[in-house]
């Protein structure tokens, strides 16, 4: 593809060289630079592009894409008024924009994101699509699985895997869209077919810096829906009609509290899973707690937006398995069931322990947290009070402390807690320690929530990643009681 191509649609102000090279490449990483590769120069919050232009062209690079500076060189240069969004542009433009070959659906929110996208994901492929799925826990083209880094990616990587997903035969693409990714323009370019708007609670605001602002990149999604496309969103939550207030879309509603155009009542609900009512039709859900039925509300809310059958629907969701690390529950000896979740705001904690206080009534309830460091200070107190509210233990503990001393975290928990929440809480920074003086002194039958890590299998501790998954180490622990049962 040549130069010329590649850039168009990109907000060029100015060129130099020449356009119609042909460019076998296209990267924003200095270090991945190949001969006749085109690099493009993104100023980041971490480092700036332009300072590696010279590194990328002694790489080999044709050409460079840059927004500010004097640039001299043998290469093409051209100068774009944004280049965070003319790399976006760029790479779609480069990979022939595979999401207009796709029905692309994006869910944003607080809450919900990897459940939701997961469900729809599982639930188009049991009914014989070939799909793809970008997700916080894992990419998917059809049933080839690879790592993720970022719940939303780099937009090269986006139109890559795409590009895949089309070569594939998928027909259908599921990702998370974060409101850090909306800001960074990563999903600038890509031709959505629906969008859905899960809640909106405190999160990420250590780098928005205001909840307004944080609310403004959820709501940019949907502004920049196309007419084509439809807007799915959830009317339980208050800023549901906020986000849709400028859309271009098509807006569908949808509600577990009300009227919208789709809703659901629980009718029945355990461990097991919950008995539902959506669109005045029953449906069995192996998924636990009042929040997923919201989410899954949501999936059949996306499904029918893309024509699929209601009843077939139905039957396709009693089947579907919830998300690794999303009310994953393992039964241990004393009947005791261990919830491993990745709630790790306050109002997810808030769902979680709500769903186990209403299944579990009257058993003892402990609840283990911790506040991942260098992120959103303002919600480590919140979490105490959600805690303190409805456990009758608490075990607070480290999550990924990053470059902040777990201590330290641990007393911004501690700020949160009444009286009589200290008197519930107990502090243990080793994670593993902690997990198992919760699981060794619970009482017969009770249920202790792990929150914060769900799906990950590791701890970031200064900038070391650490092997550590829960699981692990609560099968550790069962085994060692029921050696000593023994």
């Amino acid at each position: 593809m040549t130069l010329r191509d590649i850039i168009k649609d990109c907000g060029v102000i100015d060129v130099k060289g020449n356009l119609d090279i042909r460019i076998t490449a296209v990267t924003d990483d200095s270090r991945k630079v190949s001969e006749g590769a085109l690099f493009v120069a993104v100023k980041g919050h971490g480092a700036d592009g332009h300072a590696f232009i010279a590194k990328a062209i002694e790489a080999g690079a044709a050409a460079v894409v840059y927004e500010e500076g004097q640039n001299e060189g043998s290469v093409t240069f051209v100068k774009v008024a944004s280049s965070r969004h003319a790399v976006a542009i760029i790479a779609a433009n480069f990979y022939d924009n595979p999401s207009r070959k796709l029905s692309l659906v994006g869910i944003t929110g607080t809450n919900g994101k990897t459940t939701t996208v997961t469900l729809l994901y599982q639930l188009f492929m049991a009914q014989g699509y070939n799909c793809g799925l970008l997700s916080t826990i894992a990419n998917y083209v059809g049933t080839r699985r690879s790592e993720t880094a970022n719940t939303t990616a780099d937009p090269i990587t986006i139109n890559s895997l795409m590009a895949e997903m089309v070569e594939a035969g998928c027909e259908y693409c599921f990702m998370e869209v974060s409101s850090i990714g909306v800001e960074q323009e990563r999903v600038s370019g890509l031709d959505f077919k629906v969008g859905i708007f899960s809640n909106l609670t405190h999160d990420h605001l250590d780098y928005h810096g205001t909840f307004a602002e944080y609310l403004r990149c959820k709501k940019l999604f949907f502004d920049n829906l196309s007419p084509k496309a439809t807007a799915i969103i959830n009317i339980d939550d208050h800023h549901g009609e906020v986000m849709v207030q400028n859309t271009k879309a098509k807006v569908m509603t949808f509600s577990c509290k009300g009227l919208a155009d789709h809703t659901c009542r629980v009718l029945e609900e355990s461990f097991e899973g919950m008995l539902l009512r959506i669109d005045g039709r029953e449906a069995w859900t192996r998924l636990v707690g009042r929040h997923n039925a919201s989410n899954i509300l949501a999936i059949y809310s996306a499904a029918m937006a893309l024509g699929a059958d209601p009843e077939e629907t139905l039957v396709a969701i009693s089947k579907l398995e919830p998300a690794p690390g999303r009310l994953e529950v393992m039964r241990g000896p004393k009947d005791l069931s261990v919830v491993i979740d990745y709630a790790h705001t306050p109002d997810a904690m808030d769902n979680v322990l709500k769903t186990l206080r209403e299944i579990d009534r009257g058993k003892e309830l402990i609840c283990l947290f911790g506040c991942g460091g260098d992120r959103d200070r303002t919600k480590r107190p919140e979490m105490a009070a959600v805690a303190e509210k409805y456990s009758d233990r608490i075990i607070v503990t480290s999550d990924n402390s990053r470059t902040e001393r777990t201590e330290d975290i641990l007393e911004e928990i501690k700020a949160g807690f009444s009286p009589v929440g200290l008197s519930k809480a107990i502090f243990i920074p080793d994670r593993k320690e902690a997990i198992r003086a919760a699981i060794m002194f619970a009482s017969k039958g009770a249920s202790i929530l792990l929150a914060g890590k769900g799906h990950e299998t590791y701890q970031i501790i200064g900038t070391e990643k650490r092997h550590f998954d829960e699981r692990e180490v609560v099968s550790e622990v069962f085994k060692s009681m029921e050696t000593i049962e023994k």
